[in-house]
């Protein structure tokens, strides 16, 4: 896609735009926090671990800057081939971007996860780093307090200077604006890198088979997290409608490990299932703006996340 100036002259000298990444062990509210900057859902969100798998970027428009979010996989100690390659992919981004945002959960005391990822972090020595403290709705301003002292101690301990620390709430969308005035000067000037209007450059077809892949983790039990793939097979107008009743057909896999993780997924008579196509297609309807069909099969890929073959056909 090439660049589009929207800028007028007298700003010309002053426009920025670049990209920022959110970093944050799993679960640390980084999909949310992009969605709110967003302002509608780019990155798909769960309470589950380890939900991100893509780099879902989402791209805020300002009037002074474009900022272009790249949300990464939290950052995490491997088990499987398939957690491997998220952390090259994670230290990849990190190389690539203007800035990047360390989430912390306020409702959560710094731990291990934490600072594994911030001794990675402060081997990236010329990226400027933002400490943002996330889910501030759920903790008393003692509390708040107390972690904010833990992120600047950290820094001190391992040498990186924090070029803000940032508390915010998605969720009660308290400081997402503040946070985004406090990232743009740290971005590089230079015209908007996306048209106006863009939220996304995520391909529909990934961001699709995403939504799919949040409605069929919700209300599932632990075990299946990471085991659920999903691949749209294919996405097609239906012939032979009205101009003004169009009908698109998504034909979709979803792929787990083991033939037992089936009738979780399909559950009692294909209910679960029916009420995961339901959710997703409410979803996929709203971020395609047309009536879908949507057509949902479960697969078994065996041990999917440790084989080679089976990671590059499921497209990690």
């Amino acid at each position: 896609m090439g660049r589009m100036s929207v800028t007028s002259p007298s700003q010309a000298g002053t426009y920025r735009s670049g990209f920022a990444c959110f970093v944050g062990r799993p679960n640390a509210g980084k999909s949310t926090l992009t969605n709110a900057l967003v302002g509608t859902k780019v990155a798909i969100t769960s309470d589950r671990p380890q939900t991100t798998r893509h780099t879902v970027r989402g791209i805020v428009h300002r009037p002074d800057a474009q900022l272009v979010l790249v949300d990464t996989p939290g950052l995490h100690k491997p088990r499987t081939l398939l957690g491997e390659r998220l952390n090259d992919l994670v230290r990849s981004t990190w190389a690539e971007v203007d800035v990047i945002g360390f989430c912390f959960p306020a409702d959560q005391k710094l731990g291990p996860g934490d600072k594994f990822i911030a001794k990675e972090l402060a081997e990236v020595k010329k990226t400027p780093k933002v400490a943002i403290v996330t889910k501030t709705d759920l903790v008393d301003s003692k509390a708040l307090a107390a972690q904010l002292i833990a992120i600047h101690q950290l820094g001190l301990e391992l040498g990186i200077e924090w070029a803000e620390i940032v508390p915010v709430s998605a969720v009660a969308d308290t400081q997402v604006g503040l946070l985004a005035d406090l990232l743009t000067p740290l971005l590089p000037a230079g015209p908007p890198l996306y048209p106006d209007g863009d939220l996304t450059d995520e391909p529909e077809q990934v961001m699709v088979a995403e939504l799919i892949r949040e409605a069929a983790l919700e209300g599932v039990r632990d075990e299946l997290p990471h085991s659920l793939a999903v691949v749209v097979e294919e996405m097609i107008p239906r012939e032979g409608r009205p101009a003004d009743r169009p009908l698109l057909d998504i034909h979709a896999n979803v792929y787990i490990e083991r033939q037992s993780q089936k009738a979780i997924v399909i559950g009692a008579k294909g209910a679960r299932l029916k009420h995961v196509g339901t959710t997703a297609r409410k979803h996929i309807e709203a971020l395609l703006g047309t009536p879908v069909y949507l057509d949902l099969h479960v697969k078994v890929a065996k041990d999917w996340q440790r084989d080679p073959k089976q990671l590059r056909k499921l497209g990690f």
